[in-house]
């Protein structure tokens, strides 16, 4: 079972950016599909981003398509997520966690996804 911790999150304004880094334990890293999600206040988990194992394909929820860039180092055991022109709509705890995967795709089905990370939280002030 893997083990997840995420870093780099903060308060800061909007249009600004950040980048969150996941850092993983195990041998088998990669051979995981990865993948951010985040929560605010009062709702649910929401997909945010996922790469596939090799990190050549992506996918990336509508809302942060264009501002959100996700990417992986499987030398490292990291995923990280650059953000850009940051909303206030963006605010919330950002989790990274794992997907099996047989083909080099990025899954996207929140139920495939395990062993959550701690979170991080993002705070986007206007």
């Amino acid at each position: 079972q893997a083990q997840l911790v995420e870093s780099g999150g903060g308060l800061v304004q909007a249009g600004d950016s950040l980048r969150l880094s996941c850092a993983a334990s195990g041998r088998t890293f990669k051979t995981y599909n990865m993948g951010w999600f985040r929560q605010a206040p009062g709702k649910e988990r929401e997909f945010v981003a996922s790469i596939s194992r090799s990190g050549n394909n992506t996918s990336y929820a509508d809302s942060v398509k264009g501002r959100f860039t996700i990417s992986r180092d499987n030398a490292k055991n990291t995923a990280d997520l650059q953000m850009n022109s940051l909303k206030p709509e963006d605010t919330g705890v950002y989790y990274c966690s794992v997907a099996a995967s047989l083909f080099d795709t990025a899954v996207t089905t929140p139920s495939r996804f395990h062993s959550w990370g701690q979170g991080t939280q993002v705070t986007v002030s206007s």
